[in-house]
């Protein structure tokens, strides 16, 4: 019995030491584990750091980079800005006077604006690109500033400021009420010019009365003193032959030579009043009148008929010239379909060089032959028309003035 007691103890024994043994070897491999885990998952940048520290610092960073990237400007961009608020500060951006706004660098020179926009970029040293300063957002000086980044961009940008002024001044002259009268007031200038070449060899009574009624006080934009001026102009009585011209042939209604003309200076300078106050560049184009120099043709008949001797004649071109009244242009009309500038100019070329009997898909004869009648005038420009398109086609060296003419008469037209 001792020995069976002693054998069961031995055994006992022995599977008590194994349970302890097991129990300490695995508390020392699990706390192994744990290092190693903790050893791992810091082992990218900082060895030791618990968790996620480093992915997430990682994904802050580069969602700042980000929110800079999308929500901060370019160089460009930002030193455009930059200048802009330096011309706002010095400009200003408008001075109201009763009846009037216009801005404070309307008559300031490019130079003093480009001299002045460089001073006010040497004084700012702010950071210009945040998104390159995450770290040291408080940072001042150095490379990323408007100081070292934005002169070169001055000169594109002021010319850009000067245009966009320009065009504001234009717009502002062209909605004030100033400029509203002025056009009013060219609108009954011009009823009153087609009435005064009209009505101008009529007698005075007569020529007021229709003045008054297209250009009088109760017109809108007209006047007494437009009626008055319109009366008068070309009056023969502004020299003293006139006034004796007009008592010796007893019409003292009658106007002097070229009085056309002088009706259309009236009108002229009703256009520059109107441009004046508008900023507006409105051309008048008016028919040409004949012009003539001797003024005194009663004064002289009167004198050969009492002393029979006439005056030698002043006028020194007789003769009139018998293509002055011939159009600057004329209009002609294809049969078929023009699809281009360069075979408008050979059909304009073929209708003037050819016989008018040649065949001709695209004129007739009678076009042809109209065609160099008028080239043999004076025609200077062709207008050629399809049923959709139109082409100006020049065939001699045309004046500033008559340029400005066809240019604006066919501005739809295709010139080349």
């Amino acid at each position: 019995m001792k020995k069976f007691l002693l054998a069961f103890g031995c055994v006992g024994a022995f599977l008590l030491g194994n349970a302890a043994f097991a129990v300490s070897a695995g508390t020392t491999a699990n706390d192994s584990a744990r290092a190693t885990v903790y050893t791992n998952s810091g082992s990218n940048t900082n060895s030791g750091s618990r968790g996620k520290t480093n992915a997430v610092n990682a994904y802050v960073q580069n969602q700042r980079n980000t929110y800079f990237l999308i929500t901060q400007p370019d160089v460009d961009t930002a030193c455009r800005q930059k200048i802009m608020n330096c011309l706002t500060d010095y400009c200003g951006d408008t001075t109201v006077v009763p009846g009037k706004t216009s801005g404070r660098c309307m008559y300031a020179t490019e130079s003093e604006l480009y001299n002045y926009t460089l001073l006010c970029l040497q004084k700012d040293t702010s950071i210009l690109l945040p998104q390159y300063n995450t770290i040291t957002k408080n940072g001042s000086g150095g490379m990323n500033t408007a100081a070292r980044l934005c002169p070169s961009y001055v000169q594109q940008e002021l010319m850009s400021y000067l245009s966009m002024a320009s065009m504001a001044d234009k717009l502002t002259k062209s909605h004030s009420d100033l400029c509203l009268q002025r056009r009013r007031e060219l609108e009954a200038a011009m009823a009153c010019h087609s009435v005064a070449l009209a009505y101008g060899n009529e007698t005075t009574s007569m020529l007021t009365s229709q003045l008054t009624d297209f250009c009088g006080a109760g017109v809108a934009g007209g006047s007494a003193e437009m009626v008055t001026r319109f009366v008068n102009a070309g009056n023969v009585g502004a020299s003293v032959w006139g006034w004796a011209d007009k008592v010796v042939g007893l019409e003292l209604n009658s106007k002097g030579a070229n009085w056309e003309s002088a009706v259309d200076a009236v009108l002229a300078s009703y256009t520059n009043r109107m441009n004046l106050a508008c900023g507006d560049n409105l051309q008048l184009n008016t028919v040409s009148h004949p012009t003539t120099t001797d003024t005194t043709p009663n004064i002289t008949n009167a004198v050969q008929t009492i002393a029979s001797v006439a005056f030698p004649s002043t006028n020194t071109n007789k003769k009139q010239n018998p293509y002055e009244d011939q159009s600057v242009f004329m209009e002609v009309t294809s049969m078929y379909e023009i699809y281009d500038y360069n075979t408008a100019k050979q059909v304009i070329d073929a209708g003037l060089t050819n016989s008018p009997l040649t065949q001709n898909s695209f004129l007739t004869s009678a076009q042809m032959d109209s065609m160099q009648q008028a080239y043999r005038l004076g025609t200077k420009v062709f207008i050629i028309r399809d049923s959709t398109r139109c082409f100006t086609v020049p065939v001699a060296t045309l004046t500033q003035i008559e340029t400005s003419l066809v240019s604006q008469a066919f501005a739809n037209c295709i010139s080349r």
